[in-house]
């Protein structure tokens, strides 16, 4: 599709646009000649993401690149944004995310490197193997970050807190998003366009996260009044996670 379509499209102004392309937040398009400029489907998506951005998160066009290059967020996001920020990435890069150096994180976060490595051997991200050493994909960055807030919170060695805690949410988010994906496409399998499905996702799963968060924080202070009151609500020992 050439600008005007592009235009049509996502809504967006072709001006806004060549700042995307300028600022290298979407990826240039394909160029049979000089003077002609084919855009794809890649384009409407990275630009819908930025837009979702902007609008969710209140985040600048510098704040979003910096974030796509791996820089910790000034302020709290939503989790749906890293799959945003992945997507821009991907698109940006031709499905080949640039990776951010473990290395990086070690100013701010002196054990992210260990941390890392835990998180990966029980399956919560991946390490990729760079030539300029080990790195991670931005969201697999911010669980690292994440975990080194914590630290800094307090949840250290001091009380037995490790990464290795962390391996019980694994089969919880396994399980909560294989019933949510079943439930989905039982729901609107060949009821809905592609497109219609992706906009209900797009809007109910930043929804879902905020609904699950609430009532997990609703079930930890009920849980934790028990315990304080003298009663057992430890789980099963076969339903812990394992740890170090």
């Amino acid at each position: 599709m050439k600008m005007r379509e592009l235009e049509q499209r996502t809504g967006v102004h072709r001006e806004v646009i060549r700042v995307y392309l300028r600022d290298g937040l979407i990826p240039e398009p394909a160029r049979p000649r000089r003077t002609i400029a084919i855009y794809g489907e890649e384009h409407v998506q990275a630009i819908a993401a930025i837009r979702r951005l902007q609008r969710e998160n209140r985040l600048t066009l510098s704040q979003i690149r910096a974030l796509m290059d791996g820089e910790a967020a000034e302020a709290r996001l939503d989790a749906a944004a890293f799959d945003q920020l992945e997507q821009l990435v991907d698109h940006r890069t031709g499905g080949d995310g640039q990776p951010v150096l473990i290395t990086t994180l070690e100013r701010e976060y002196p054990q992210a490197l260990e941390d890392a490595h835990i998180l990966a051997r029980i399956g919560i991200l991946e390490i990729i193997e760079t030539s300029d050493g080990e790195a991670l994909s931005i969201s697999a960055v911010h669980l690292v970050r994440i975990w080194g807030q914590m630290r800094k919170a307090g949840f250290d060695q001091r009380l037995t807190y490790s990464p290795d805690i962390l391996g019980f949410y694994t089969k919880a988010a396994e399980f909560v998003g294989s019933w949510e994906a079943q439930t989905f496409f039982e729901r609107t399998n060949e009821r809905v366009t592609t497109r219609e499905a992706a906009d209900l996702i797009e809007q109910a799963l930043p929804l879902m996260l905020d609904f699950f968060g609430l009532l997990r924080q609703r079930a930890f202070f009920r849980h934790l009044e028990k315990l304080h009151t003298g009663g057992s609500d430890r789980p099963p020992p076969d339903e812990l996670p394992a740890t170090s």
